[in-house]
């Protein structure tokens, strides 16, 4: 599932997905959006697009990524605009309202469809994905992508955020509004660890109301309560 990705010519007519995101790239990338963005050197975004693919699930640094690509810093924010105006990719904001904390307060950047991430970062094969570095961020982009469609489908603004401080704490979502707060950490592990839900127990005691929902998101498991967290099977996230 991750690695064929979710555009629907795929599925409908039972194409290759690294083939079928070769075309797309070469056509509606590489055409269309190099003539919005006027790129001059058509090798050069390609490799921002794969530096961009190997950033996925990282706090943004468009400073680094413009420096490996030898264009300039308002460049690579100028294409990384237009990326997040395509539903390409998707900038996740951090948290950082009223706690008086030192909390990272750059975005982290996902890929909204895991098909072209993996073609992006040369994986061919569910295999080679199985095996890779890069699975758990790979993960990672897939449950970002389906909470912010659930939110969407249902008519719901984006109130997705992430935790994070110079300490080390973390959560990978968090989600406030005047009804709920939740949180949720990610993880491709195929065996949950209490250790897991060590950071929303941190962030839960600096929030300013109860949280409601407090979810872990990746044992294969059929869904289950550890204490007062509900662990949940990657099967389950597009039900989310």
């Amino acid at each position: 599932m991750l690695y064929a990705g979710f555009y629907p010519r795929i599925h409908d007519k039972n194409l290759d997905p690294s083939e079928a995101m070769s075309f797309y790239f070469s056509t509606y990338i590489e055409r269309d959006l190099r003539q919005i963005l006027q790129v001059k050197d058509l090798g050069n975004f390609e490799r921002f697009m794969r530096l961009l693919a190997g950033r996925n699930g990282q706090i943004l640094n468009a400073s680094s990524l413009a420096g490996e690509c030898g264009i300039s810093h308002g460049t690579a924010r100028g294409w990384i605009s237009v990326l997040q105006q395509s539903a390409l990719v998707y900038l996740l904001k951090p948290y950082y309202r009223n706690l008086g904390k030192r909390l990272v307060k750059s975005p982290k950047l996902y890929f909204l469809d895991t098909g072209l991430l993996c073609w992006l970062l040369n994986i061919f094969t569910p295999a080679h994905l199985d095996t890779h570095p890069l699975r758990g961020a790979i993960f990672e982009a897939y449950v970002v992508a389906e909470f912010l469609k659930s939110l969407y489908n249902h008519g719901k603004p984006d109130t997705l955020l992430y935790f994070r401080d110079q300490k080390g704490h973390e959560v990978d979502l968090l989600s406030e509004t005047q009804a709920e707060t939740l949180l949720c950490e990610i993880k491709s592990s195929a065996t949950f660890h209490p250790d897991f839900i060590a950071g929303m127990n941190y962030v839960e005691t600096l929030l300013a109301q109860p949280v409601k929902k407090r979810l872990v998101m990746g044992s294969p498991d059929e869904p289950y309560w550890f204490k007062d967290t509900h662990i949940f099977g990657y099967s389950n996230a597009s039900a989310m």
